[in-house]
């Protein structure tokens, strides 16, 4: 098992607790969303929650095997606004999954654990496709 810092580990509980977030937030927006903008969307946001939630357990993964005990509390969840609104939150949570990823990507170079740091490199690219999405769903309301 390769020596990783506490710090680093911090990190990955903090992109766990994140993708469990936004998969539950995804996923609740897919369930509860009507109508011709819901309708919209809808697909496209349980396609996004999984994605999400297959993230969630690969880190949960790697800080396991990095010792670390991986959590089980999400980032506070948010679905009851409307559309437009709820839309605004979501490209701001991958936002926020960005740069704490970017953060992830460095720490892990900088110790050496290359397996963390490609991890990280493949969920970035994800990331930056689901901002991209939430982006161009906000430009089409």
């Amino acid at each position: 098992m390769p020596e990783v810092s506490e710090e680093l580990r911090g990190l990955l509980n903090q992109a766990i607790a994140r993708e469990l977030q936004v998969s539950i937030q995804y996923m609740w927006q897919h369930v509860l969303w009507r109508g011709i903008q819901g309708f919209a969307v809808k697909d496209e946001l349980r396609s996004i929650s999984i994605a999400e939630m297959k993230h969630a357990e690969a880190i949960a993964e790697r800080l396991f095997y990095l010792g670390g005990t991986p959590t089980t509390k999400p980032e506070p969840i948010m679905v009851d606004e409307g559309l437009p609104e709820q839309l605004r939150r979501d490209l701001a949570d991958e936002e926020g999954a960005l740069e704490l990823y970017r953060r992830i990507v460095v720490k892990a170079a900088d110790e050496g654990d290359i397996v963390t740091e490609d991890l990280f490199k493949g969920i970035l690219a994800d990331e930056e496709d689901h901002h991209d999405t939430f982006q161009g769903l906000l430009e089409q309301l």
